[in-house]
């Protein structure tokens, strides 16, 4: 195997790099409006736009900077194609449903191609054919499944025994007129869209409670103390802030995989591919300003907090594209966090059977460009009173299968498992053993500590205990965060809170 030019040292998004978003100010007082939208993530602006389009008055809230979560560390396709689902999707739910999936994606594919078109938004927004690949005879069968229930769900696609890259293949598929784009580009022409019609945006402001009033006024309290009065409420941050009876945080899992940026002047042929079998390889090409393109090689994946030398995921990346492709330099490298519902369809709509005033979107599974715009035109719909066709597909009181059932039983098993793990262990390291550049949980005025030290020797400590339910963070080396194994929020290398669901930062320790 070839040796893979040299990482960045520091994890740094392509799409937030390259491209300029306004900052918007902070909760300052109170506020009233409509509809309140809790994250601002694809799915919170494109609903934002949506709603502001029809009249209503909007305010758009993030606990940091807006695109600054999973959209902003995407590998944005628009496409369709979740990997081997539809097969799945049959079998667990039958035709009809299967049928409305993939009816929902491919109508946001055509809504974001008609919104770059009708708003004249440069985001190299292209067309690309998506392909799932294997050189494993033993996932041959599974996407022959696959193109089966392509078939009968009268979808267009196609079976191929190679793929326009130069990957040794044994079997494809391809789903042609699938696309791809810079996602912070496009959201920007959308944000200037809702400030320049009324939209409130705010930044870096926290919801940390909900109250409801008489007047079924709903109250969103803020970290900051300020309020934002709504009639409606609508939740698209990852896990929900306001979640009274456990509901979503039981039946959510945490997801982390990696991204390398490899600079190329070879030629591309286009498309965009996955590997059928594990480890996971995503494949795609994005344009860059000196002429060469970016090859985006994404995999990885493991649960959040249940690794903690997550270096060699990048390094497994690098070595991934110097084999298949001729690259000049590893640019960029990043990471992104999703959320797995139990039957891998998202949990977008009332957030209980019934509830009119109340809406929550989360759970995309890392296919979040379409399935996060899907959930933006349903919740539209949803705000405003109207029946959408796909609201039972993404019902979040929908009534889960015996494969899901399994699921939940499994994922909270593990989650009580890792609450328990985490309080009996007793680390062996004290403050001085950890080196400059390095994190490590050590012991501290005898109790479980996490200790980061800075090249320039500076030290941060910290409680590892993670405030959303008490759960022990585990140090994550590869982007040097605390993250927590239970519900996956995460924590920067001196305890401030990165992605929820926690929402206050860890203790600091005093080491005097």
């Amino acid at each position: 195997m070839k040796e893979h030019p040299s990482l960045p040292r520091s994890p740094e998004s392509f799409w937030l790099e390259t491209a300029i978003l306004p900052t918007f100010k902070g909760i300052q007082q109170d506020i009233h409006v409509h509809t309140v939208i809790v994250g601002a993530g694809i799915t919170g602006i494109t609903l934002a736009y949506l709603l502001t389009q029809q009249g209503v008055k909007v305010a758009l809230l993030d606990a940091g900077k807006i695109t600054n979560g999973t959209t902003g560390h995407t590998t944005a396709k628009i496409t369709a194609q979740h990997d081997l689902i539809y097969d799945q999707l049959i079998r667990n739910f039958g035709e009809e449903i299967a049928r409305s999936y993939y009816d929902a994606n491919s109508e946001a594919l055509q809504f974001i191609k008609k919104t770059v078109n009708e708003h004249q938004i440069d985001c190299d927004f292209s067309e690309q054919d998506a392909f799932i690949f294997t050189n494993s005879d033993e996932q041959m069968s599974k996407l022959k499944a696959e193109i089966n229930a392509y078939e009968k769900l009268k979808i267009d696609g196609e079976y191929l025994h190679q793929i326009p890259l130069n990957i040794e293949t044994k079997a494809a598929i391809k789903m042609a007129k699938q696309a791809q784009f810079h996602p912070i580009k496009y959201l920007h022409q959308l944000v200037r869209y809702i400030v320049g019609h009324g939209g409130v945006l705010l930044e870096n402001t926290t919801a940390i409670d909900l109250d409801v009033s008489e007047e079924k006024k709903k109250k969103i309290i803020t970290s900051d103390g300020h309020h934002v009065f709504a009639e409606k409420l609508v939740i698209t941050s990852h896990f929900p802030f306001y979640d009274l009876k456990g509901y979503f945080f039981a039946r959510l899992s945490p997801d982390r995989a990696y991204v390398v940026g490899a600079e190329s002047s070879e030629p591309y042929p286009g498309g965009m591919y996955i590997t059928a079998e594990q480890p996971k390889r995503s494949i795609r090409s994005t344009p860059l300003a000196n002429g060469k393109h970016l090859l985006l090689i994404s995999g990885g994946s493991h649960k959040t907090g249940h690794i903690a030398d997550t270096e060699h995921f990048y390094n497994e990346l690098a070595d991934y594209a110097t084999s298949h492709f001729q690259v000049d330099r590893i640019s960029y490298r990043w990471s992104a966090q999703d959320l797995y519902t139990l039957d891998k369809v998202p949990y977008v709509g009332r957030m209980e059977h019934g509830d009119e005033y109340t809406f929550v979107a989360t759970g995309y599974g890392k296919w979040g460009m379409t399935n996060g715009t899907a959930g933006a035109l349903l919740l539209k719909d949803l705000v405003l009173g109207k029946d959408n066709q796909f609201e039972q597909l993404y019902a979040p009181s929908r009534i889960h299968g015996d494969t899901a059932f399994k699921n939940f039983i499994v994922q909270n098993a593990d989650v009580a498992k890792e609450l328990i793990k985490g309080k009996l262990q007793r680390p062996d390291k004290s403050v001085d053993d950890v080196r400059a550049g390095e994190g490590a949980v050590v012991t501290v005025h005898g109790r479980r500590a996490g200790c980061y030290k800075e090249e320039d020797g500076s030290v941060h400590v910290v409680d590892t205990t993670c405030t959303h339910l008490g759960c022990e963070v585990a140090w994550n080396n590869g982007d040097r965060t605390w993250d927590c194994p239970c519900h996956g929020s995460r924590f920067s290398f001196d305890g401030e809170v990165i992605e929820g669901p926690a929402e206050t930062p860890l203790k600091k320790i005093d080491l005097e």
